[in-house]
């Protein structure tokens, strides 16, 4: 009986032993959600962290901005990610959440290279995403039919793309999709296709990145506005974030982050823009 009541003991205390590992290493855990768009970022800057924090747990995942401000905003995830300012969305308490720009991030129209065209106006892109423009042959290009991709209506890239192409006026019907991945194999493989992603993920000499009145869309020319189809990555908390989410930020912010890792992958640094943006995407301030 003896024997039998210690090895009870025995179990118990690593049964305890586990738990409390669990609950150790669920209390490092930050869970990231939101814009597709950030989400390569975020998967780097979290993978280079824990290198020097071996203890971190960073999970990222995509969703969209309206998924990632909700989420936050719901206390479900640590951070939430969005390519758009949390006060133009509807059902969103920005008072309630911080906000922490970490980068800038580039958007640009892809075609499938079969349409022949490298180049519109800014007139016949809106032309195109509101129907008017329905072949190719009217831009200069094969006698093909236009087919239009557009973002999922929880997209930030969508909304930020909409604002400053399609201002006032509403979208064709089209086909949706919600991620930068997806969008990009769907271009690359389907003959007439025309959609838009984050300028990180269009390094691919499958697909033809358009140029807008012959401006192309480069980290240099979004500097200066430019190349205007650009915003901001936002990182924002449901108040005042914890220690260890406050610590991950302020390494997003680092120098590390943002000298380092964002010009590698793409992304502009807070620090390099020449102009401020407001929520609605109108520049409010020219010069450091």
């Amino acid at each position: 009986m003896h024997k039998h009541f210690w090895q009870k003991i025995t179990i118990i205390l690593f049964l305890a032993l586990i738990f409390l590992t669990g609950c150790k290493n669920n209390s490092s855990k930050i869970t990231i959600v939101g814009s597709s768009a950030m989400q390569l970022l975020a998967e780097q800057a979290g993978n280079d962290y824990r290198l020097t924090h071996p203890s971190s747990n960073i999970v990222v995942q995509g969703g969209g901005s309206g998924t990632g401000l909700s989420q936050v905003q719901a206390g479900a995830v640590e951070i939430g990610t969005s390519d758009v300012f949390a006060e133009t969305q509807p059902g969103i308490n920005a008072q309630k959440l911080r906000d922490y720009r970490v980068a800038v991030v580039g958007i640009v129209p892809i075609v499938n290279k079969s349409t022949g065209v490298k180049n519109l106006s800014m007139t016949q892109l809106r032309q195109i995403f509101t129907g008017k423009i329905t072949n190719w042959k009217q831009v200069g290009g094969k006698n093909e039919t236009i087919t239009v991709i557009n973002r999922s209506k929880g997209s930030g890239t969508r909304s930020s793309f909409e604002s400053i192409v399609l201002p006032g006026v509403k979208p064709i019907r089209s086909q949706e999709q919600d991620s930068n991945g997806t969008v990009k194999k769907i271009v690359n493989t389907t003959p007439g296709t025309i959609s838009y992603i984050s300028l990180p993920y269009a390094h691919d000499k499958n697909i033809q990145k358009l140029s807008i009145d012959h401006v192309k869309a480069t980290n240099s020319n979004i500097t200066t506005n430019k190349w205007p189809l650009w915003c901001y990555e936002h990182m924002y908390t449901k108040g005042k974030p914890n220690k260890r989410t406050a610590a991950f930020i302020k390494y997003m912010l680092g120098k590390k982050v943002q000298e380092d890792l964002i010009p590698k992958i793409g992304y502009l640094s807070i620090k390099e823009m020449k102009v401020v943006r407001d929520s609605q995407n109108k520049v409010v301030k020219v010069g450091n």
